[in-house]
């Protein structure tokens, strides 16, 4: 009750309302803002499930667990990509006037504060999981915030980082289950097709260029030349359209693109010799593969479930560009991130979406006045590390039971007169029904063995 009036008086002073009025439109109904959502028990332990995979393997790989600030100086996050990403972000003033917004991804984050540590030794290694803000358009299974993991190596120009971003891809979906396809290109490769085969020079024009290969997945080579039409020469456009249809092995693409006498194939093709040496699996060469952003300085890459075709499930390259705009030329930088939802959905799919959980016990007294006794047992198992519940509302032992059963409950514990008296307890199993029964002394060290926690 005291809550409900602290309520009703707060939204009496912010909002100037009788305390009679409704706090929300729609007869009282409190909304959440657009493309949010609530996150219930079971998609946060899928999102934890991914979570827990991924920490398991930046330990593996030794990269370091850090978080970036949510909230970041909107002029930090358009030294990335721009001033017109205002538009499709979360940002604002805040009460001292400044121009601040949420963060859309890791990267900008901790790229920023690796820039602000003169001190740290290079390589810097960092792992990042956390929510993200983007104010794109609500769409089926895609929310305006959501969760992403993203790694990054700093320091190294050498294209053992990006095997080693690439390396961790493969054995984090490993890790998970997942076949994921590991489709690479090198913008570098290219920029000099562009420059030295079809002869332009124009860096506006190229990064157009970029982004019109960029659309023909989504809408088709045909309408992408039809809208560049009077910005980039139709054959030439058709011509770097053709060559990003290309994907395979090396030896695949060399024998259909004439970019083997490009510096940067050889670039792209001792990449793929490393993540030869390293076993990396389901990796080819995709010509097509350019990413949307255009601080992407070299290698750039995606993953993808084999068994659909629902888009990347994570996205990466270099960024040199951006550390030399943070004013850091004097270090590389490259790595990669996740969409958790969109991971969790192809683990969905496949059926793969293990959920490994510790049993659940509950603890019944068949009188009110056992509930003491009850209580008792309750701290001695959780002090073992065993999954307890118990009643809370003083129902009876068969609503107890029901209320077990329907949790999911693997054993019940009753207490009750006749055996506590002989200083035992009941052990029902919910599975079949079966019961025996254990000295209330010794119960910890039972179920310990009997569950192997």
């Amino acid at each position: 009750m005291t809550t409900i009036y602290c309520v009703l008086f707060h939204a009496k002073i912010s909002q100037n309302l009788n305390v009679n009025a409704p706090l929300a439109t729609g007869m009282g109904r409190l909304e959440l803002p657009r493309g949010m959502r609530d996150l219930d028990s079971e998609e946060y332990a899928n999102i934890n499930y991914v979570r827990d995979r991924f920490f398991e393997i930046a330990r593996l790989f030794n990269f370091q667990l850090t978080e970036p600030s949510p909230l970041e100086m909107l002029a930090t996050l358009e030294a990335k990509s721009g001033a017109t990403i205002s538009n499709e972000i979360y940002a604002f003033k805040d009460k001292g006037g400044r121009d601040v917004a949420l963060r859309f991804d890791l990267t900008i984050g901790l790229t920023r504060y690796v820039e602000s540590r003169r001190d740290l030794k290079m390589p810097v290694k960092l792992a990042s999981f956390a929510g993200v803000w983007r104010y794109d358009e609500p769409q089926a299974e895609r929310y305006r915030y959501f969760h992403q993991w993203d790694i990054e190596v700093y320091g190294p120009f050498s294209q053992e980082a990006d095997a080693e971003v690439i390396g961790f891809v493969y054995t984090f979906f490993k890790r998970l289950g997942l076949k994921a396809a590991i489709e690479i290109n090198d913008r570098q490769l290219l920029e000099q097709y562009i420059r030295k085969k079809l002869g332009i020079s124009s860096e506006e024009v190229m990064l157009e260029m970029f982004r019109a290969v960029d659309k023909v997945p989504k809408k088709g080579a045909q309408v992408v030349l039809a809208e560049y039409r009077d910005k980039i020469e139709p054959a030439k456009m058709q011509a770097l359209i053709e060559l990003s249809k290309l994907k395979g092995s090396v030896d695949e693409v060399a024998r259909k693109a004439d970019v083997t006498g490009l510096d940067s194939w050889q670039q792209l093709v001792s990449l793929m010799d490393l993540l030869n040496a390293k076993k990396v699996e389901g990796a080819r060469i995709n010509l097509g593969i350019v990413r949307g952003l255009d601080y992407y300085s070299g290698v750039v890459f995606e993953a993808f479930d084999q068994a659909t075709d629902s888009g990347a499930l994570v996205g990466g390259g270099r960024y040199n560009r951006l550390t030399e705009a943070f004013g850091r030329k004097d270090i590389g930088a490259t790595g990669v991130a996740g969409g958790v939802e969109r991971i969790v959905n192809a683990l969905k799919r496949h059926g793969i979406l293990e959920q490994p959980s510790r049993p659940l016990l509950y603890i019944a007294n068949a009188t009110e006045d056992l509930r003491a006794k009850a209580l008792e047992l309750v701290s001695s198992l959780r002090s073992g590390g065993i999954a307890v519940d118990y009643d809370m509302l003083g129902r009876t032992l068969r609503k107890q039971l029901e209320y077990a059963s329907n949790r999911g409950a693997a054993f019940v514990i009753i207490v009750a007169p006749n055996e506590i008296a002989t200083g035992q307890v009941i052990l029902r199993s919910m599975k079949d029904g079966t019961e025996s029964k254990h000295y209330a002394d010794t119960l910890k060290e039972t179920l310990t063995k009997m569950l192997r926690v």
